[in-house]
């Protein structure tokens, strides 16, 4: 079969980032909902813990799933702005509403930068 994505080209490794990169995202955010609780933490925390989880998220995706260093950053790119799509569309989904803002832009392109510096991060680190 000649279709079948093969280990190592560029669109395996960015759906292996965005796996690990949305499991992740599923897993901070339930822990940061606890500590938030446990806690007692006001809303003014929650945004920025959710732009940690969304860059740590890429970031970790990013540096687990590019191994080739051949275009790492526009991988990475790749990798940020279809992360910011697919979690914006899982969370909203969880969440019952979809709501278009000035919001979601604001995630595309901080979702893109953080992914080129993390595709950059990812082709600059040694092949074992």
């Amino acid at each position: 079969m000649e279709n079948e994505v093969k280990k190592g080209t560029a669109i395996f490794e960015t759906v292996k980032a965005l796996i690990i990169a949305v499991i992740l995202s599923l897993v901070s955010v339930l822990l940061a909902a606890l500590v938030i609780k446990l806690f007692n933490l006001g809303n003014g925390a929650i945004p920025i813990i959710n732009q940690v989880i969304k860059g740590v998220s890429i970031l970790l995706g990013c540096l687990i799933a590019i191994k080739s260093k051949h275009n790492s950053w526009l991988k990475g790119i790749v990798i940020g702005i279809l992360y910011i799509a697919l979690s914006f569309v899982i969370f909203s989904l969880l969440d019952g509403e979809f709501s278009f803002g000035l919001g979601i832009l604001n995630d595309v392109a901080l979702g893109s930068i953080t992914g080129m510096v993390s595709g950059i991060l990812a082709g600059l680190k040694k092949q074992r």
